[in-house]
């Protein structure tokens, strides 16, 4: 089977190559011309071919689709790469003859969200319409957060306060999985033609309190719970920052974190028909695993 990733150079793209790579597969990498770094980073691999094409050159995507059986999205942005390129790449996927596609979605459930309240959310929930009229099957990958934010983008645990932060409820529950679980998925849907539209998983399912369990049992330090206020709050200073905003096409501004702590927190992004096992048995990676590994790296580092 040929296997297309597009955003093969970004950091989960390149885990799916990886682990396209260890199965039986053939993987074309698309690139945008002039960069050079998938010729850098794919060059020397036999079964890898690597594709420098524009979005906006609609015959050159065919032309790199050509014999595809599924394009893999992984490309991250906001609507000018969401909505936009994945659409010129769907396009692109129909008039090829490709028979599925997997969109850049890797997220929590967004598609009970309210209306205005998760730019994120909404520009995947945009393009599924397109998807779900494209004469072409589709496999969306819905994983709750990147576990591995924990440790860095997501500013839920305080590690020097010995507090863990939490909206409305500590005992709402919350979807992790890390980037190495999801690209594995990843895989075998794309080498998965009975693939269903949409593929729920989670590596692991917690709470803030929880969480703060897990860090007390770890440091053997007492870790908090700290409210700091309700997912309305939240909602409403996100507003105030999307409106102050000087730079609309950022991916992840910080009031966009906001907005994915009010979905989680909330409960409408929390996914519902997780099914783990799909694709057989498998050692998840937890949040507790995630945490300790920070932790050593932390005080190897000191």
């Amino acid at each position: 089977m040929t296997v297309l990733v597009a955003g093969a150079t970004g950091d989960l793209g390149r885990r799916v190559v990886g682990e396209l790579l260890r199965r039986d597969t053939l993987v074309r990498v698309l690139t945008r011309p002039g960069s050079g770094t998938a010729q850098g980073i794919y060059g020397r691999e036999d079964r890898v071919e690597v594709h420098e094409v524009a979005y906006t050159d609609r015959a050159g995507l065919a032309s790199a689709l050509s014999g595809v059986e599924t394009v893999i999205s992984t490309i991250s942005g906001a609507r000018p790469v969401i909505v936009d390129a994945q659409r010129a790449l769907l396009a692109a996927a129909v008039e090829a003859g490709v028979a599925r596609f997997i969109p850049s979605d890797y997220s929590a459930d967004y598609r009970r969200i309210t209306p205005g309240s998760n730019r994120n959310f909404e520009l995947r929930r945009e393009l599924a319409a397109e998807l779900d009229a494209a004469p072409i099957r589709v496999t969306s990958v819905l994983n709750g957060a990147f576990a591995d934010m924990l440790t860095g983008q997501a500013p839920m645990i305080s590690f020097k306060r010995h507090r863990v932060l939490f909206w409305s409820s500590p005992d709402q529950i919350l979807d992790f999985t890390t980037k190495d679980d999801v690209a594995r998925v990843v895989a075998l849907v794309a080498l998965d033609e009975d693939a269903p539209r949409v593929v729920e998983i989670a590596g692991d399912r917690v709470t803030a309190r929880s969480i703060a369990r897990t860090m007390t049992d770890l440091t053997r330090t007492p870790f908090s719970l700290q409210w700091a206020g309700t997912t309305g709050i939240l909602a409403a200073m996100s507003r105030i920052g999307r409106h102050l905003s000087k730079d609309k096409d950022q991916a992840f501004p910080a009031w966009q974190g906001m907005q994915y702590f009010v979905s989680m927190f909330n409960g409408e992004a929390e996914l519902h028909h997780v099914n783990n096992d799909r694709y057989g048995p498998h050692e998840w990676t937890r949040v507790r695993d995630v945490l300790e590994a920070h932790l050593t790296e932390t005080t190897d580092d000191h």
